[in-house]
């Protein structure tokens, strides 16, 4: 994937295309024009710039993914603590821990997913 990074409308107009797929590129412009207002010639380009950077594949005018959502939002997220944090998790975590206080619950639900995560 060689750009993960997405604007708004992009992000919105991906997760329609998980949640839809397969998917005809003439569905995903009415979906753009009713969802966006969007011209069929604008559906079809932000289609092409996701096709491009690896998310979609479109072959005889049916759109499928070639990555999940949760694989697409996994990269993302390790590329944005590798760009921001130096790829430390732990410096992410105590940024994000300044601003906001966890419940027992939350901090119980990410010990159990740092002890799945352990060689």
């Amino acid at each position: 994937m060689s750009d993960l990074r997405m604007g708004t409308a992009e992000a919105r107009f991906a997760d329609i295309i998980w949640e839809k797929e397969p998917i005809t590129s003439g569905q995903l412009a009415k979906i753009g024009l009713a969802e966006f207002n969007w011209k069929k010639t604008t559906s079809h380009t932000v289609l092409n710039r996701l096709c491009d950077r690896g998310l979609f594949k479109k072959e005889n005018g049916v759109v499928t993914s070639l990555i999940s959502r949760e694989e697409y939002y996994a990269r993302h997220s390790e590329a944005y603590v590798e760009e921001t944090f130096g790829g430390s998790l732990p410096a992410f975590l105590a940024a994000f821990g300044t601003r906001k206080q966890l419940s027992d619950a939350e901090v119980d639900e990410l010990k159990k997913l740092i002890e799945g995560m352990r060689r």
